[in-house]
Parts: structure tokens; sequence; C-alpha cells
């Protein structure tokens, strides 16, 4: 069998891409002293490099001899097209390598007889004489497509003449900042309240969404080891950016002088000032927005930072419970159920059945109402799908005798069918309800949704034990007696941010490691990452359109 691309590595570079294009997609090949080579680039607006390399058709993540040829070929080629076609002003930007690859994507496929790798993971070719193979073959082909193509080619030179400009002002940025602040305690930012401790292994940094939650943070923090950095509003978005305007921003150049190991071609992770830098941002659409905005800062600009596991966000409780002289903070509606039922069970008396078995059964149908609530932004008529869950012996293809099992329900239910259209496929009905006119579909979407089956389970798990107290009484009904009673003449709040907290309260819940819930921000898949930020955080608007349509009923914080 044969597996492959009708479009083959101008294909795979099309869907490696996520940007717009400024050239078209240029591909080449050769066999020279028995090496295939086939190569297929293009450059796209953003200012990030994309290039993957593979041997006999196995990933070389380490690159080797293939990719480096490839790159001096590539220099080679551009630059001097650049030194024979561009003018006098654009020739006073001095391009280098680096340049010539911002907003490249490429692939580098090689097969090579009896390949040398180097390292235990085979993942670097070390091959000698496959370099000046792929270089020769990369620079003949690209200097005879610049003859054929010269708008193409026009437009890949002002790229790196751009990228080039963009370096040499990041650079001036760089230097400016360094002689502001020549990383001594005495010049660190301002708003910095730093930690005594200079051991990076035991010092942390949090950076805190605002100037109140900032003053909470230092008053209730452990100055030993742990240093705060609040951040104003929200920092630039760096995906649409490149560097010499990411260092203008007040906010980043902070960050990468509080954590002293530099930014780009200058970053060294052994100078890392805190190895745990932890975000701190509000419960909020907003606190969400600064959250996203700075891992897209660490992804693009600081990633070893994540792979070596220095990142995390904090997770302040949702909710604050007060009865009596008590007081216990819960992270989320998850954990406030699970604590409302193990306190209002005692306020109830159920026979045949020990207080572990029970409160098992609880959380059971404390999940099911979750599993529920999600149901219900597809099917606004959860009552309906419900019936569905809680009645499997009716569930058929034949939608006609489902239509008269429903029917029979809706009646029940003091609702009104106004129209129904039953086919092969699905069941189609118009109810009129108390709080309005309600569309019900029924199809095989509904059958194979994963929240629906899970409901099916959950149901059936509860109803197997047989328990006699919930014979005639529904679940959840019974569930939220129990809740009900827990709360009564308690006080439950929910925190908006950080700044509704006192400096104790923040301490005694977010930043003392004995209490505190941190989320390691991890990195399982470069390319989907990738990705994802392009999508949410770049320049195209139509792609972030269409995912927001096809996604709007499972929002879960909605801001208007």
């Amino acid at each position: 069998e044969v597996y492959h691309f009708e479009g083959g590595l101008s294909q795979f570079v099309q869907d490696l891409n996520h940007k717009p294009l400024v050239s078209q997609i240029i591909t080449f090949e050769t066999t020279d002293q028995d090496v295939e080579v086939e190569i297929a680039l293009a450059y796209n607006d953003g200012y990030d490099e994309k290039v993957l390399s593979f041997v006999n058709n196995i990933r070389t993540p380490e690159g080797g001899t293939h990719e480096a040829g490839f790159r001096a070929g590539l220099s080679r080629a551009i630059m001097n097209y650049i030194e024979a076609n561009a003018n006098a002003r654009e020739k006073d930007s001095k391009v280098t390598g680096d340049d010539v690859r911002e907003g490249l994507v490429a692939i580098v496929s090689t097969k090579v007889i009896e390949p040398q790798f180097e390292g235990q993971t085979k993942g670097k070719l070390g091959s000698s004489f496959v370099k000046p193979i792929v270089q020769k073959l990369t620079y003949e082909k690209l200097n005879k497509f610049f003859e054929e193509n010269p708008n193409d080619a026009k437009a890949i030179m002002q790229k790196a003449i751009m990228a080039a400009r963009g370096r040499e002002a990041a650079k001036k940025a760089r230097d400016l900042t360094r002689k502001k602040e020549s990383f001594s305690v005495g010049t660190l930012p301002g708003k910095l309240a730093d930690c005594q401790s200079k051991d990076p292994a035991e010092s942390e940094i949090y950076l805190v969404e605002g100037d109140s939650a900032g003053g909470s943070a230092k008053q209730g923090r452990d100055r030993g080891y742990q240093a705060i950095l609040p951040l104003r509003g929200k920092i630039l978005n760096v995906e649409k950016s490149r560097l010499d305007k990411i260092l203008k921003s007040d906010e980043i150049k902070n960050m990468i002088t509080a954590f002293g190991c530099g930014i780009g071609d200058e970053f060294n992770i052994e100078k890392l000032r805190y190895h745990k830098i932890i975000i701190m941002t509000d419960a909020d659409v907003d606190g969400s927005h600064i959250q996203t905005l700075l891992m897209t800062f660490f992804y693009r600009y600081l990633k070893p930072l994540i792979q070596n596991g220095h990142l995390y966000i904090a997770q302040p409780p949702l909710y604050r419970f007060k009865k009596g002289k008590k007081e216990v903070y819960l992270k989320d509606e998850k954990a406030l159920s699970e604590y409302l039922i193990e306190n209002g069970i005692g306020n109830f008396e159920f026979e045949g059945i020990g207080n572990v078995e029970l409160l098992e059964i609880l959380k059971f149908i404390s999940h099911y109402r979750f599993v529920l609530k999600e149901l219900e932004k597809q099917y606004p008529m959860i009552e309906a799908v419900k019936f569905l869950i809680q009645n499997p012996q009716i569930h058929t293809s034949d939608y006609q005798q489902l239509f008269s099992e429903l029917e029979k329900f809706l009646q029940t239910q003091e609702c009104n069918i106004l129209s129904k259209e039953i086919t092969q496929s699905y069941l189609r009905l118009y109810v009129q309800t108390r709080v309005g006119l309600v569309e019900l579909l029924i199809d095989e979407n509904l059958w194979s949704d994963n929240f629906f089956k899970e409901g099916l389970s959950i149901y059936e798990t509860i109803q197997d034990r047989g328990l006699e107290f919930l014979r005639d009484k529904d679940p959840i009904t019974l569930l939220e007696e129990i809740e009900s009673s827990a709360k009564k003449d308690a006080y439950i709040q929910r925190y908006k941010g950080l700044g509704e907290m006192n400096p104790e309260q923040l301490w005694e819940t977010t930043m003392t490691p004995a209490n505190r819930t941190l989320l390691r921000v991890s990195l399982e898949d470069d390319s989907s990452a990738d990705e994802v930020f392009t999508l949410f955080m770049g320049d195209e608007v139509e792609p972030r359109r269409l995912y927001i349509q096809n996604n709007a009923k499972n929002v879960k914080h909605l801001d208007v």
C-alpha cells in the first residue's frame, strides 16, 4: 500500500503554515552521490521560523548536516540577491542568516544510504558529505527561481531587510535597557517587591494583575522567598509584534529585567532568578485574557521556561463559606457542592446505607447535574433530554415511536407541541413552554454526544444501587434539598477578583505552599500549541470568527 499526499512536500508546507504567505511555495529536488534531496519552502508575514527536517522519512528534531546545508544555501542565495538588487538605502541594514529565516516555513527531506546520527536519541544527522550536496542544490535552485520570479524574489528580499531593521532596533532597545539597569538589586523594576533569598531554586515570583491585588500580595507574602511584580492592565499581544516593538513595552521590559535570564540571542536560563514564575489573575474574563497574553509572550520568546517547568498559574479559590465561626475556602463549584453535601447529610436520615456510600452516591448525583448543565448548552429543553436519559428503554431509531413517548411526557410538563417534523434520521419539535418557544432536535448527534453517554452511564450506576430513598424521588431534587440545608444561616461569597481578599486571606488561600493549588504550564505538542496561539492571538480574524461560531454554545464565561 502507498500512503502519500497528492501535493507532496508543497502540501506539507501549506498545512504547516497558518499565516498569509508573501511568496509562493518553492519546491525542488535532486539526486547526487546516491543522496536524494527534496525541499519545499515559503515565506509568510509572521516572525517565526518553522523548519522540519527528515532523513529517510524519519524526523530529525535536532537537525544536522542536511539542515545546516539548507540554511547555508538559503542565506547565501538571498544575501547575494540583496547585494545585486537592493538599493543603497536598503543595504544600510546588514542582513544576517537569522534575518533571512524570519517567516520561513520549510521541509527538508533527504534519503541517505547508511546515515550516521549523533547523540543517544538519533535526532541529529552527522553524515558530513550531505551538507555540501544540500547547500549546492538550495543555492542553485533558489538563484534560478529568483531569476524567473522577480516579484517573489523582491518580496523575500524585503522580508529579510525588514527583519534586519527590526533586529537592529531590538538591539538598540536592549542596549538602552541594559544601560538603565545592570541587573543589580538597586536597579530592578520599581514596582518589583523582590525576595530576600538569592537562591533561584527556592525563589518564586508572582505576576499579579493590577496594583490593588499587587498591594495585597506584597503584604501577605513570605518576603524570604516570594517576589511580587504587579502588572498594569493588559500587556502587549506579542503574536502581532516584532521584538523591537515588544521591548518598548514597560510591562514586558520589567518582566525580562526581573527574571534576569535575558531574551532572544542573549537568553541564558542559568541566569534565571526565580525557578517558579506564577501568574496570578482574577477568576474572570479579563483575568483569563491577561493569562493568555502572558502565556503567548512566554511561548514565543521564553519557551525554555515552559519546557523546563518554571511557569505556573495560581488557582485562587472561587468561594468562601462562612457559618458561625467556621470559615472555609473552596476552589470551584465542584468543591462547593461536595462541601455542602458533606455538611448537609447530617440533617437527613437515610435507612440501609452508611455515610461513606451515601456520600459517594450524592457526589455521583452532583456530577450528573453538571453533565445536564453541559447538555443544556446544546439542548435548551433539558427536561426532555433528562427524560431520555432516565428512560433508556424508549431509545429507538423509530422516531415516530419515540415521538409518541415524548408527547406523553411533554403533556405532563404543561408544554404545547406547535409543530413536528419526523423523518428516518431525526425528530424535530417546536414546543411552547412556560419560558417561550423552544426547538427540540433529536438525532444521531444527541445519541453520540459524550455528555449524553456519560449521563446515561451515571444514571444507570445510581439506579443499579437500588436505593430505597431514590425510588420515588428525583435524585437532583434530593441533592438540592441537602445542599439547601447546609446553606441555611451560612454566608457564601463568590470572589470576582483578588482585590476582594485581604492580605491574610490571599496568603492563606493562594500563596502559602501548605494550602495553595498551582497548575504547571506544560508543552506536550509544540505543533498544536503553535496552531492555537496563531488562531487565537494572530492577525487573521476569519478563522477566529469561525471557531467562535462553531464553539459558541460551549462558552463558560461570557462578559456582556
